[in-house]
């Protein structure tokens, strides 16, 4: 039983910019030998994390948009996580779906013209294309 308050509040995931914990090359597995040096596989290499998460925004009505767009605000706002974590998550909604990163940018009260680089497409125009 852990009796040391289990690190808090602290962040407990990797990779992350709240200096957490980190991975530490020191604890991989050793590489075994089989016909050759095998190492860990990287999971992430070619998968695609958004194609999924767009098309089941995409098939949701306005009503059902309006509610999760409100709930992820509601879980983001009050202290619970900075703006600068909260645009580096609405960019991870725009990969999915333009519209999905801006209803959530709208519901925070984001203004992502201030993130967009001059001569930008405004988030306004690219709502119109879904």
């Amino acid at each position: 039983m852990r009796v040391d308050a289990n690190g808090g509040g602290s962040v407990n995931y990797e990779p992350n910019s709240l200096n957490g914990p980190v991975q530490r090359a020191a604890f991989n597995e050793p590489p075994l030998r089989i016909t050759g040096d095998a190492a860990r596989y990287d999971h992430r290499d070619g998968n695609d994390d958004y194609t999924q998460a767009g098309n089941l925004f995409r098939l949701m009505n306005p009503e059902q948009r309006e509610r999760l767009f409100g709930n992820i605000a509601r879980h983001m706002q009050g202290g619970n996580t900075s703006q600068e974590i909260q645009v580096r998550q609405i960019c991870h909604f725009f990969r999915a779906d333009p519209a999905y990163g801006i209803g959530v940018a709208k519901a925070l009260g984001i203004d992502l013209d201030e993130f967009m680089p001059d001569g930008a497409v405004h988030s306004e125009a690219l709502v119109g294309k879904h």
